[in-house]
């Protein structure tokens, strides 16, 4: 039940995003899915609502279905990638990682808790962690790499805090 290899893993990551560009225009991301998602559940069920308001409009103007935006299709792939390569190494089985000095109820507490907190963050800055150092970083962006590098300094920064979690 090894995990694949980092740098191979970090190389096939690298070449998914460069085929993501050169095949849709793209970059790799994932909060955009969320939102044409929450645009097509609002349009089903209110569609002047979802007309009308700037931020789900832009996905259902001129009658464009969000259910075929982009992002859903790629994080409909990471879905079924992390299905297939899972089944593939046989770690494929109900489980939540923790570590043992936490339950299993505090640790998906918190994990929905960092979730929608992420989430919120994505809302916020117009744009998720993953689409901002990946693409952005891809493009050299300055503050996609000023993001980064904050955001693992914040990471260090916050180990300790939440160290007793993993032994």
């Amino acid at each position: 039940m090894k995990y694949a290899n980092p740098y191979v893993a970090g190389v096939g990551l690298g070449l998914v995003l460069i085929a993501a560009f050169a095949l849709t225009g793209h970059g790799l991301g994932a909060s955009g899915a969320f939102a044409a998602s929450a645009a097509g559940t609002v349009r089903a069920i209110a569609p002047d609502t979802a007309a009308a308001n700037g931020f789900f409009n832009r996905y259902v103007a001129d009658g464009a279905d969000p259910w075929r935006d982009w992002l859903v299709l790629e994080i409909l792939g990471v879905f079924v990638g992390g299905f297939l390569s899972a089944a593939l190494a046989g770690r494929l089985r109900p489980t939540v990682d923790r570590g043992a000095g936490i339950a299993v109820r505090t640790r998906l507490m918190r994990a929905a808790g960092g979730g929608a907190l992420m989430g919120v963050g994505a809302v916020l800055a117009r744009g998720c962690t993953s689409g901002l150092a990946l693409s952005g970083g891809a493009l050299l962006s300055v503050g996609s790499w000023a993001f980064m590098m904050s955001a693992f300094a914040a990471g260090f920064a916050a180990a300790p805090l939440v160290r007793r979690s993993w032994p």
